[in-house]
């Protein structure tokens, strides 16, 4: 199966691999970078946001029937993303589509005034792309706040989270994973 990660073209280039490769290590599962044509929908002028919702919309109708993707697939975009009664999301995940989005947006140092750092920038894309994906996977979220599969509210919460599932996650992962 596999996991596929499309990378949007506007989204920080350069980390690409360092994500990719976090993630399966976190989740344990082989990932790749996929190259899809891809239209971006959903942008609201009036909050400057895209809807996730309509993004995950487009990649199951256009990605996922277009192609055959045999596994999740995760966008991971710079566009600022929000989904109904939510100011923001770093992510959002369609399970039974198999489809995730996540964005950099909010994930970067630039947004909150600090110094730019990739590597603040690398875990966090990593670790709500696992979060994202762990959903796809079957997973739930989880009361850990260290536990990849908690559910962040603010910046400090994501970066207050571990790498790695947290063992009960890792527990219920491992059958999904063989069947």
């Amino acid at each position: 199966m596999g996991i596929h990660i499309l990378w949007d073209s506007e989204a920080p280039a350069g980390i690409e691999l360092p994500v990719i490769r976090m993630i399966a290590m976190i989740l344990g599962e082989e990932a790749e970078l996929v190259e899809y044509p891809l239209l971006i929908d959903g942008y609201d002028r009036d909050r400057n946001q895209h809807d996730a919702q309509k993004i995950l919309d487009r990649l199951q109708d256009t990605l996922t029937r277009r192609y055959d993707i045999d596994g999740p697939l995760l966008f991971v975009t710079s566009r600022d993303l929000y989904t109904g009664g939510c100011d923001f999301v770093f992510g959002l995940a369609r399970p039974r589509a198999g489809v995730a989005v996540v964005s950099t947006a909010r994930l970067g140092n630039d947004y909150y005034g600090r110094v730019p750092d990739d590597t603040e920038l690398i875990d966090r894309t990593a670790k709500e792309g696992a979060h994202e994906l762990g959903h796809l996977l079957g997973l739930g979220h989880c009361s850990n706040p260290e536990c990849v599969m908690f559910r962040p509210q603010t910046l400090d919460e994501l970066d207050r989270k571990k790498k790695m599932l947290c063992p009960v996650c890792r527990e219920a992962l491992a059958p999904l994973q063989e069947g």
